[in-house]
């Protein structure tokens, strides 16, 4: 299987005018991506507007986007939920369509407690057993966090080989999981700790300088890696003027990449909100195209 390591993005959906989801549109922004970069990318991620896609749409999504960048490209599904059954059939349902692993978010609203989570995971695992798991750690949308302790402890699960930690506060090595940045700007403070890259979004509109960052520090040269980094800061800033994936969809279809329809409750940024999100976007030097 393709290593979970580099600069993954987690890839937006298109969707028609009228809702339905486009895989079409889908696909030639994942082959863009990985032509101009990515390691890989997570179909069916907060990014990708999870919440509002069907079982049935993730796994079309999926299966088109493997057709579309092949084997050799790391392809993970968002198959986690706030509900084990669900996340267990997803997960097998990502398993057999083809994906390189699962990315398993901490379960949300009910909020359960450190043995409801070790539950869920190992739930999940032995439902699919051997298929790689992406722990997501998010407690700013799931409202529960899994310390670094706590993850270790879920390392312990065979199928658990890494973690999107999207809780900066607590960003570092982790013993038995491969830590992923799950925000932008902590993509080279992963790196400088040994950490495997980010499931990021900012490398939407920028990836070849987001993977000139990781070939750089891994050729060792790591003031130029993190020169570039600094550069960058504003990107990163931009895709958090509004609530993710909101800025992102605007950015790509104001260049032509996707079409900007959202599903509610997601829905386009107001004028000002366009204006912030571009305006960083030139000082981070991101073409208008």
């Amino acid at each position: 299987m393709s290593e979970i390591r580099g600069v993954i993005t987690a890839l937006a959906t298109a969707f028609r005018p009228d809702g339905e989801l486009d895989v079409e549109s889908t696909r030639k922004l994942a082959a863009y991506l990985v032509e101009n970069g990515s390691h890989g990318l997570v179909v069916a991620g907060t990014t990708g507007e999870s919440p509002t896609l069907e079982d049935d749409e993730k796994i079309a999504l999926l299966e088109g986007v493997i057709a579309e960048v092949g084997s050799d490209i790391t392809v993970i599904l968002g198959s986690g939920s706030n509900d084990t059954r669900h996340s267990v059939e997803l997960t097998k349902m990502a398993a057999e369509a083809g994906a390189d692993a699962g990315l398993i978010v901490t379960p949300y609203y009910n909020r359960p407690n450190e043995a409801g989570i070790r539950g869920h995971f190992e739930a999940i695992a032995e439902g699919s057993p051997g298929f790689p798991l992406v722990a997501y750690n998010i407690p700013s949308r799931a409202g529960v966090n899994m310390s670094p302790a706590f993850l270790a402890e879920l390392a312990k699960i065979p199928e658990v080989q890494a973690v999107k930690q999207a809780n900066d506060d607590e960003l570092g090595p982790i013993e038995g999981l491969d830590v992923l940045a799950g925000n932008d700007s902590g993509f080279f403070p992963t790196l400088k700790f040994g950490g495997a890259g980010g499931i990021l979004v900012a490398s939407h509109l920028d990836n070849g300088r987001m993977r000139t960052i990781w070939d750089l520090w891994q050729e060792g040269r790591h003031d130029e890696a993190e020169a570039l980094d600094n550069q960058l800061r504003p990107l990163y800033e931009a895709m958090g003027v509004v609530v993710n994936p909101i800025p992102v969809k605007a950015a790509l279809a104001s260049r032509g990449l996707l079409p900007p329809t959202m599903r509610l409750p997601m829905v386009e940024p107001t004028d000002a909100e366009r204006d912030a999100i571009e305006e960083l976007l030139a000082t981070a030097g991101v073409p208008a195209r």
